[in-house]
């Protein structure tokens, strides 16, 4: 109970016991005064010190509460003044009125007067926002900051020393690494026992040479592979360097004319080295699916960070992978009671070619296959095309809609997927959710985004095309095959337009692959008449090269009127064509598509990596050849954002 309240309970007995008391002696001297004036007497007494104690009692307390209301007030006082905890005061205007005596201490400069942005633009953004709080960096200290906005009062908490423990135990975290040879077999095999030692006793110490300089464990686990682990300090002062070890490697391995390129992938922001490592092993699966010589470094929350890919995917001399996949496709297909085969929406020439060759893979075996198209979403470039399929009755009725390939599924039906890998691209995404089990067969550089789970993948960025591919698939298939003219026409037209005639991405293996096509009764004639184009597709993808201007010594961008529409096949064209003139390197053209998004295509000769540079715009693609989509911007704003990444890029010589 209080003290206050005690001492009223007190008073107020004491008087009703003293009350008491008078009644009894008035009483007893009725009948005995004697007796009586001795009680009063004693009664006198008591009620004399009674007064005395209370007037003593009073005083104390009024001198406690004196002393501490006094006490408060300088506690308040050496608070404000003496607390490591820094206050400002600032009028309507956010102009600083008042600062303790701390804020002065750690801030050389007089403060009353200033205006807040002066003072700090992050306070100052900070006030005008609706955030309650908010960590800022004022002269190389961090502080956590409040503000109380109805008296305009802001409060500073000095918490250096835990953001630079947070720091520190970041910058300490371990990162591992798996450092892949990409063609150390391929380069060295019949090679010299002694060519092949000075040639991995070079690389190997170039590797730990880059090591020592940042701190890095590296150990080699077997001829061409490599185990580091280093912490998040090392690994952003190596990303500073845009992993300049990539262009070390190759440029020293080139001298020698034997061109080794070095793969890597790094798990990072994770604190189990089991999961650290199985990043990295998916990092180095990425690094090596995008045509190797490069980085990837992913993260627990999925973010992948890529690095190098200067150099166009070595092209595989033996067939070996080639011939184990499609062994492999036949036991999925024979285990099948059917195929269902699916490229990426508007298919070109080389999605529609490759599924009819995986087509055929099915037929050999025995088992029913079918093609989803869908009517709707036809590319111009395939149209003749698909009226010469129309004219060939066995092979139109095996192209179905996306409706029918959803009713002909089962448990036990398997879908193959042709020229991507990108699920939101796939003509009819709902077959992947409802199949156990997909094939992915693409010629495409990995990108982030990936169909989940596969039982076959076999993807090779070197190759030309995805028909490419498909075609050395059929080589391999055990049964005698016979094709008709127009399924190896559709191959080789796929080969042809991916290859722009052979011109470029055309390695020894694609023509083995023309060759045995052009066994099989592939008609180039017909090829030809089915590339063909009318002469207003032509004057338009001209108007649309005429305004091109180059752009850093070398990148031509043309762009489309605002008013003007191109189809994908057109602006792709239009980038092909920007290839061909003198002195261009890399060519961008952009443009509204009918869809009211801005297209942008992009063609290299392989010294820019047009590929980094869509995927910064959310595109993808090859080295040479990439393309991006994007919502919501004008023709104007889309090369404002192109022009940028294109000088980050060479800023970066990334």
């Amino acid at each position: 109970m209080p003290k206050f309240l005690m001492t009223r309970w007190h008073g107020s007995h004491v008087i009703v016991l003293f009350a008491v008391s008078l009644v009894f002696i008035t009483i007893l001297t009725f009948y005995r005064w004697e007796i009586g004036v001795i009680g009063l007497f004693l009664l006198g007494i008591v009620f004399i010190y009674t007064k005395r104690a209370k007037d003593s009692f009073e005083q104390n307390l009024e001198e406690y509460v004196s002393t501490l209301s006094y006490r408060v007030d300088k506690a308040g006082d050496e608070a404000v003044n003496k607390m490591p905890v820094g206050m400002i005061l600032y009028n309507e205007e956010f102009i600083i009125q008042w600062a303790n005596p701390y804020m002065n201490s750690f801030l050389s400069e007089e403060l009353i007067g200033k205006s807040l942005s002066e003072f700090s633009e992050q306070v100052s953004s900070f006030i005008k926002s609706d955030n309650e709080e908010q960590l800022v960096t004022i002269d190389d200290q961090y502080y956590h900051i409040s503000v109380v906005k109805d008296e305009r009062l802001i409060y500073f908490f000095n918490v250096t020393d835990t953001e630079k423990t947070k720091e520190l135990y970041e910058e300490e975290q371990t990162a591992i690494a798996l450092i892949y040879l990409d063609n150390y077999d391929e380069v060295t095999q019949g090679m010299e026992d002694q060519v092949r030692s000075k040639l991995i006793s070079q690389v190997t110490s170039a590797l730990n040479n880059w090591a020592s300089e940042y701190g890095v464990f590296l150990r080699r686990t077997s001829s061409d592979r490599f185990l580091a682990v280093l912490n998040q300090r090392s690994l952003h002062l190596i990303e500073e360097t845009k992993f300049d070890i990539l262009d070390q490697i190759r440029e020293a391995t080139g001298k020698e004319k034997i061109p080794i390129t070095l793969s890597v992938g790094i798990g990072a922001g994770e604190p189990s080295l089991r999961e650290l490592g199985a990043l990295a092993q998916s990092s180095l699966d990425l690094a090596l699916g995008r045509g190797g010589d490069q980085v990837a470094i992913k993260q627990k929350n999925g973010k992948v960070r890529f690095y190098g890919g200067k150099s166009n995917a070595m092209e595989k001399r033996t067939r070996v992978r080639s011939r184990v996949i499609s062994h492999a496709l036949r036991d999925f297909v024979v285990e099948s009671d059917r195929v269902i085969i699916m490229g990426h929406k508007n298919p070109d020439m080389d999605s529609i070619g490759a599924a009819i060759g995986v087509l055929k893979i099915a037929e050999v075996n025995e088992k029913e296959g079918y093609v989803v198209l869908d009517p709707n979403d036809i590319n111009p470039d395939v149209q003749k095309l698909m009226e010469e399929i129309e004219l060939h009755d066995s092979l139109w009725s095996k192209f179905i809609t996306p409706e029918q390939a959803l009713e002909e599924l089962s448990e036990q039906t398997l879908l193959v997927v042709v020229d991507t890998h990108r699920p939101s691209l796939v003509i009819e995404p709902r077959l992947l959710d409802r199949v156990e089990r997909v094939v992915v067969l693409d010629h495409h550089r990995r990108g982030e985004e990936f169909i989940e789970d596969p039982v076959l993948v076999y993807m090779e960025p070197y190759a030309s095309s995805t028909a490419e591919l498909v075609t050395e698939l059929l080589e391999y298939q055990p049964k005698q095959l016979k094709m008709d003219i127009l399924e190896a026409t559709a191959l080789m037209a796929g080969i042809i337009v991916d290859t722009k005639s052979f011109a470029i991405r055309t390695g020894a293996r694609t023509f083995d692959a023309a060759s045995f096509l052009r066994s099989k009764g592939a008609d180039t004639i017909l090829v030809q008449k089915l590339l063909k184009e009318d002469i207003q597709h032509y004057v338009k993808r001209s108007r649309l090269i005429e305004n091109a201007t180059l752009y850093h010594g070398g990148v031509a961008i043309a762009k489309g009127k605002e008013n003007d529409t191109y189809s994908q096949v057109l602006i792709a064209q239009a980038a092909d064509t920007l290839l061909t003139m003198n002195e261009v390197v890399a060519s961008f053209v952009i443009s509204y598509r009918k869809d009211k998004r801005v297209s942008i295509s992009a063609r290299s000769l392989g010294e820019v990596n047009v590929q980094l540079i869509m995927e910064k715009l959310n595109g993808g693609g090859h080295l040479t050849n990439a393309a991006t989509q994007i919502e919501g911007v004008t023709i104007e704003e889309a090369e404002d954002l192109l022009i940028e990444i294109i000088d980050s890029y060479f800023e970066g010589g990334n």
